[in-house]
This record gives structure tokens, C-alpha cells and sequence, in this order.
């Protein structure tokens, strides 16, 4: 199948700005080849967000998957095609995980146990999985809603995310119960490539982007999106964290990689910019904070500044992930000394110092 390729601008001048290698994704049970013996497959999301980028890689006598996919029926019968149709009589060799969300790890196990393969991902991933999968540790509907009722989210909408129970479990109904440990700089060969792995936190615990210089290639996982920002969220295992702090730190390991690196990431198109696209996420980031601050000219609840945050109407999957995100941001602002934060009637309040 022809998709265009594209070079168009995003933002920027026509050195540094943002490009758009592919103009289409691949159409449902397709691929592309975007590089050597790397294939852009593409699943359904049942979320406004309502896609996820995953990526085959030719390995010795089989393939390798990086992501995996929402674990649901509709993906799990793509796969059946890709199976019997982009596999060509392959096998599945290795099942990498670069985070533990849903769209990331859903057919993880599935796809291990089909293909009697192993999964690889970094161990803070793997275990947090577990962690939410059966609620313990800090984790679960639970510590969640405390979390948010501390920040002021009204009753009414703590109990449309309690009435929905562990909703982590439906997109990843089975976990692997052992993997293969990714760390920071581990590097291994796939195929006629080596791959590099490049850490990332914030968005989760030890996200794991893979790099090959050979390929000049980035599969950036959450961490670099072309046209969103990644959600950055304080969650209740943590509640006092500053992960935007880290998410932002995290940014200085890709800007060293080359300019005309290609960009593969987890939603969205295929880019090359990976400067523009760090500095635009640095701005975008900044300013957010600035209005946040602006804002808090008397004591405010995380729930209170939603509005500023999200200037849209937010459904309940929204919401859940938004609260994280504004609590992350109020919570980068009381580390760094701009906003005070209090404590009244159980209430988490921020305000000016």
C-alpha cells in the first residue's frame, strides 16, 4: 500500500522545525515500512485519545514487538491478521514493554503465551504493573480517591471513577508473571541493528525508549509526542512527588541525539525535530506553570484550577488523568518555592508564598 510521505513544517524554520515523515497512519491491519526492518502497525484506543503507534522489528527468524496494544477484542483480532498476513510465517521472538499503561502492556502476557516468548521491560514498569493490577502498595481505586478528595474533586465525580472500579484490569486483563529486565543504557542487537535504551520519568516510573544509531532511529514510546504533551501525574503511591521536575529532566537525554533522527512515537505521526519538539514541550510546560501561578492569588484546590489547565469539557477518563496532571503541576511549583502550600479542614490548598 502507497501512504504519502510528508516533509511538511510543523513549527519553526525549515532547519530546526518539527517534520512529518508520513502524512497517513498505516489503515488497520497494515503496515508501513518506516526504516530497515522496522514496521509501523497502528491499534484502536477506546478513548478520545483512540490510537496507539506500535512497531515490529525484523529479528534472526521472527520478530520483535515494541508495545503491544489496549487488551481488548478489537486488538486482539488485529493481531490475528497481523499474525497470519505481516508475520509472513514468522514467529514472535520478544515482547518489549516500554511502560506499564495499558495501550503499552494490554496484550503483553497474551501475546508472550501465543508465541511461548518472553517479555523484556524495565523492572519499575513491570512491578507497578502488578502493584495496580491487584491494588496494594499504595495503589488502587481507593488511595486514588483519597488522593483526589484531599484536592478538592467533587463527591460526584470521586464516585463515577469509584463506580468504575479497577479499570487498569480491563486493559490489561493478564500480566506476565516474569520478564527479561530492561535498564538505562542496556544495549543489544535486533536483528542487523543495535538498540539502545534510553530512561524516561515522569510519565511513568522507568519508561524505556529505544534508540539505534545505526538506524538513526528514536522509538520514543509517551516521551516524545509531535503534537501532544504526555500526561505527568502525582498518583497516591506518591503523593508529595514532583514528577513534572523529572519528566522535564528526562528531556536533556534525547536533545543530544542527531538533528535527522526519525522519531517513532506511541501516538501521533513519525517526525524528525527532536530539538524543536523538546523545546516546545519546555514552553509548553512553562507556560502552563505561569498561568497556574497566576492564578493562585488566593488558596485553590487542584480541582479549582482545572479550568485553567483544561479549557475544554472533560469526560471521566479525562478528568482522572487531568486531576494527576494539575496536582503535578501545583506540586512543581511548591517544590520550587513559587506557591505555598496548606492544609485546612483536609482540604490541599496552593497559594502565593
Amino acid at each position: 500500500m502507497n501512504i504519502p510521505v510528508a516533509n511538511a513544517s510543523v513549527a519553526g524554520s525549515s532547519e530546526s522545525a518539527l517534520r512529518m515523515r508520513w502524512l497517513e497512519p498505516p489503515p488497520p491491519g497494515t503496515t508501513i515500512d518506516v526504516a530497515p526492518g522496522v514496521k509501523w502497525l497502528r491499534m484502536p484506543l477506546p478513548f478520545a485519545l483512540d490510537h496507539i503507534n506500535l512497531w515490529l522489528l525484523a529479528a534472526n527468524n521472527g520478530w520483535t514487538a515494541i508495545d503491544c496494544g489496549y487488551g481488548d477484542t478489537a486488538t486482539r483480532a488485529l493481531w490475528e491478521h497481523h499474525f497470519s498476513d505481516t508475520l509472513a510465517g514468522e514467529p514472535i521472538g520478544h515482547v518489549i514493554a516500554t511502560h506499564y499503561h495499558p495501550d503499552h502492556l494490554g496484550n503483553a502476557a497474551w501475546l508472550a503465551a501465543r508465541w511461548s516468548c518472553e517479555v523484556a521491560m524495565p523492572q519499575a514498569e513491570y512491578l507497578t504493573a502488578h502493584a495496580i493490577a491487584d491494588e496494594r502498595a499504595g495503589y488502587g481505586v481507593g488511595p486514588t480517591s483519597a488522593l483526589f478528595r484531599r484536592h478538592g474533586l467533587a463527591e460526584e465525580h470521586i464516585a463515577a471513577i469509584e463506580a468504575r472500579g479497577n479499570f487498569y484490569r480491563r486493559g490489561v486483563p493478564e500480566l506476565p508473571h516474569a520478564f527479561q529486565r530492561l535498564q538505562a543504557g542496556d544495549a543489544f542487537a535486533i536483528g542487523q541493528a543495535r538498540w539502545q535504551v534510553i530512561p524516561g520519568y515522569g510519565h511513568s516510573p522507568e519508561h524505556g525508549s529505544l534508540y539505534s544509531a545505526e538506524l538513526n532511529v528514536l522509538i520514543s514510546g509517551d516521551m516524545l509526542l509531535p503534537r501532544i504533551s504526555t500526561n505527568v501525574s502525582v498518583w497516591p503511591v506518591e503523593p508529595d512527588g514532583d514528577p513534572l521536575e523529572r519528566f522535564l529532566t528526562s528531556l536533556d537525554r534525547f536533545v543530544g541525539l542527531p538533528p535527522e533522527t526519525l522519531v517513532l512515537p506511541s501516538h501521533g505521526l513519525p517526525f524528525v525535530g527532536i530539538g524543536t519538539r523538546v523545546m516546545q514541550l519546555r514552553a509548553h510546560h512553562v507556560a502552563r506553570l505561569a498561568e497556574l501561578e497566576a492564578a493562585a492569588n488566593q488558596p485553590v484546590t487542584a480541582a479549582e484550577m482545572l479550568p485553567v489547565l483544561f479549557r475544554r469539557p472533560l469526560d471521566l477518563q479525562q478528568r482522572f488523568f487531568a486531576m494527576g496532571e494539575a496536582i503535578a503541576h501545583l506540586n512543581y511549583l511548591w517544590h520550587a518555592g513559587r506557591l505555598a502550600r496548606s492544609s485546612v479542614g483536609g482540604l490541599l490548598r496552593f497559594g502565593r508564598c
